[in-house]
């Protein structure tokens, strides 16, 4: 899916998408009850935005058997780009190191993700010289 051509989803579309990647394919009635660990919502709500979903064409349905199963059409990777893309644009005027300096300036970034931004500044350097 080229840039263009990214739906972006909502916020509660977001979540089934996490569900189904984390998951893969999956019933709307599991989904629902991984929805429902963290907040109430009903079986039909779900429903109704997997089905907006698939129209949107965000999710792929077999329908093949009597319950349906649903998996995400769009590559978690993409979205995420694409949503940063646009939050690095809204909130931050379009200044990724802004973004970083204030995400890595609450202090709560571990030893470890340290050490992995370090890794990606120099293999980013490395890249350019």
């Amino acid at each position: 899916m080229s840039k263009k051509q990214i739906i972006r989803p909502t916020d509660s579309e977001l979540e089934i998408l996490q569900v189904l990647w984390e998951n893969g394919p999956q019933s709307v009635r599991f989904v629902n009850e991984l929805l429902n660990e963290e907040r109430e919502v009903g079986y039909t709500t779900t429903l109704k935005i997997m089905q907006i979903m698939f129209e949107k064409g965000l999710v792929d349905r077999d329908d093949s058997s009597r319950t349906h199963i649903y998996r995400a059409k769009v590559k978690e990777e993409e979205i995420q780009k694409d949503l940063l893309d646009k939050f690095v644009d809204t909130a931050f005027r379009g200044s990724a190191a802004q973004l970083v300096m204030s995400a890595l300036g609450n202090g709560k970034a571990s030893r470890e993700e340290l050490d992995e931004i370090k890794m990606l500044i120099e293999k980013l350097e490395n890249k350019k010289s």
